[in-house]
C-alpha cells in the first residue's frame, strides 16, 4: 500500500505522460505507472519512488511493451533507466 506522499508523487509522475511516446515525438499521452525491474530480483518490483510513466501500449503490449518483448523500446535504444532519468530531470529542473 502506498503512503500518502508516495501516492502524490506517483500522480505527479503519471501527469508527465508516456516517456516513450514523448521520446518518439508523439507528445504527451495518458500514462500508467511502471515499476522498473532493472536491478531488482525476479519477483520484486521497484519502490513507488522509482516509477516511470508509460502509455498502455508501451507498458503492456505483448510486442512493444515493457511487460512484453520491448520492441519499441529496443528500436528507440532506450530502457527503464533512461525513462527514470527523464522523470528525475523533469521533476527537478
Amino acid at each position: 500500500m502506498a503512503t500518502v506522499s508516495e501516492s502524490q508523487y506517483m500522480n505527479t509522475v503519471a501527469e508527465l505522460g508516456c516517456y516513450l511516446c514523448q521520446h518518439l515525438g508523439h507528445g504527451a499521452t495518458p500514462a500508467q505507472l511502471h515499476h522498473p525491474r532493472e536491478g531488482s530480483g525476479m519477483a520484486q518490483r521497484a519502490q513507488n519512488w522509482l516509477v516511470i510513466p508509460t502509455c498502455q501500449h508501451h507498458h503492456l503490449d505483448a510486442q512493444d511493451g515493457l511487460h512484453g518483448l520491448r520492441k519499441a523500446w529496443k528500436l528507440a535504444s532506450v530502457g527503464e533507466m533512461d525513462a527514470l532519468a527523464w522523470v528525475i530531470e523533469r521533476l527537478n529542473p
